[in-house]
């Protein structure tokens, strides 16, 4: 059996536009003080955790979230976040800082429902992606294949980095990218909730097959 490596998966900390219920894909807004010390917590109950590799997306929120964790983590003297834009969360595209429920609205009206949310709650998460592209009047934001393509091809990155390694790799990114990645590679994991901010989902990868170990876990917080 090979090394493989082990990825957890943080969800950035609450924004100011998660805070105000807003749609935030590639959107930069820095974390609110509630946020700080959510990552904070989650950061002190990884303390222990010595992780070979350090990943965040390009956006401030994640490169924000995974100095905090670095900051509270007893070896991580020598690590450097590596940003990388494959790891962005799904781009809205002119619905981008709009509220949440009525860009839900707008869409679902757009799909042709009269009732709200009776397409939300009657579609899968690539017949959503692509229809908000196509409800986007200027259709910038990105269908489930635009979406998928980048992440994969991010995740071919870290896996030819550190695959039979026996690394242990921090990925910092979003609600959505880390569920839906997560939910197209781990066969038990079934139409999995919404994550929260600062939550760690491990999973390990091993002989090209990816185990989860765990999902969307706070438990681990310590007060500060």
């Amino acid at each position: 059996m090979s090394k493989g490596c082990t990825f957890y998966f943080v969800r950035h900390g609450e924004t100011y536009l998660n805070l105000y219920r807003r749609m935030q894909g590639w959107s930069n807004i820095q974390l609110t003080e509630k946020g700080s010390e959510d990552v904070r917590r989650s950061g002190k109950g990884l303390a222990d955790t010595k992780f070979d590799a350090v990943y965040s997306s390009d956006l401030s929120r994640t490169i924000e979230t995974a100095g905090i964790i670095l900051e509270e983590n007893n070896a991580a003297e020598e690590l450097t976040i590596h940003a990388m834009p494959e790891l962005r969360e799904v781009f809205f595209g002119s619905f981008e800082a709009q509220g949440v429920d009525e860009v839900k609205a707008s869409i679902n009206e757009a799909m042709g429902y009269s009732k709200a949310n009776d397409f939300w709650s009657n579609s899968t998460v690539p017949e959503q992606m692509d229809a908000t592209k196509k409800a986007d009047p200027y259709h910038h934001a990105e269908n489930y294949l635009e979406f998928w393509t980048r992440i994969e091809k991010g995740l071919i990155e870290l896996i030819k980095t550190h695959r039979d390694t026996g690394d242990t790799v921090l990925v910092v990114a979003h609600g959505n990218t880390i569920r839906y990645l997560l939910n197209g590679l781990v066969p038990e994991l079934v139409d999995p909730q919404p994550l929260l901010n600062a939550s760690v989902s491990k999973v390990r990868y091993s002989d090209g097959l990816y185990h989860l170990e765990s999902y969307n876990q706070v438990d681990h917080f310590k007060d500060l």
